[in-house]
């Protein structure tokens, strides 16, 4: 299945679509993949897993923390295509969002072959940018996979329509300026955003800004196609560590009411 698909079938059901990240290899790997079809049981419609790098200059401390715990552990691109694999199996489409250095060093085409092999549907990239993404798109098109491209609120009209005609699947709106993680309140860019990000595509506006209860799913639902939530569901994970029947539990109670919220917008 596609990411387009789930958004609309989530657009069917008259709700926005939720999107749940981990990094692959948290808490270790076997135990990642259990945490994301544990969010996929409670009601997760996309998947997004995480390749741990050592330089990520765009995730907050949370999910800094969990990738740094991978890679302490070993991980590699391997266990993230295995990852894929192991939660695409579910129905359920699964993206791998990264940073370019490890797929340029993996090699551009070797790694959209491995993942469309692994059952992927496409790639977040939020350190590339579509005029710098030649290989990437050419990649990308030959496997049929999903191109997921960034718009912020720093983003000129220009930018945004540039992005979103290379965007394939739906587009991701990082509606905060700055790091990732989850935040008391909801940011008052977001919904300016979308409707710019939306005049210019009619494909599906995921949004991420630091969402972390069924409230503010339900807010960000109200204007979104999707919620995509990251930072508290790491935070489950590490708030829990040790006792990984807790950890799930916590992770299983977090993605109900996050789907609730979603589906109350």
């Amino acid at each position: 299945m596609t990411t387009r698909t789930a958004f609309d079938k989530a657009k069917a059901d008259g709700r926005a679509a939720l999107v749940g990240y981990l990094p692959a290899g948290f808490p270790d790997v076997d135990g990642g993949i259990e945490a994301l079809r544990a969010m996929v049981a409670a009601g997760c419609d996309v998947i997004e897993i995480g390749l741990p790098y050592s330089d990520p200059v765009m995730d907050g401390p949370t999910i800094q923390a969990a990738a740094q715990q991978a890679l302490d552990r070993g991980v590699r691109t391997s266990d993230v295509l295995r990852t894929v694999e192991a939660v695409a199996a579910t129905g359920v489409p699964t993206v791998v969002m990264t940073y370019w250095n490890p797929v340029e060093k993996y090699g551009v085409d070797r790694f959209a072959r491995d993942l469309a092999s692994a059952g992927g549907a496409g790639l977040i990239t939020p350190d590339i940018t579509p005029d710098y993404a030649d290989a990437w798109i050419g990649a990308a098109d030959a496997h049929d996979l999903d191109k997921i491209f960034l718009v912020a609120p720093s983003s000129t009209d220009e930018r945004i329509a540039m992005t979103t005609a290379a965007c394939r699947g739906f587009v991701y709106a990082t509606a905060v300026m700055g790091v990732t993680g989850a935040r008391t309140t909801t940011s008052d860019l977001a919904a300016p955003l979308v409707a710019r990000t939306k005049s210019t595509t009619d494909l599906p506006v995921g949004v991420g800004l630091g969402v972390s209860n069924g409230d503010q799913a339900a807010a960000v639902a109200a204007y979104a196609d999707g919620v995509i939530v990251g930072s508290a569901f790491v935070r489950a994970l590490l708030d829990h560590a040790g006792d990984r029947s807790a950890a799930l539990g916590a992770l299983t109670t977090l993605t109900e009411d996050l789907a609730a919220g979603v589906r109350r917008a």
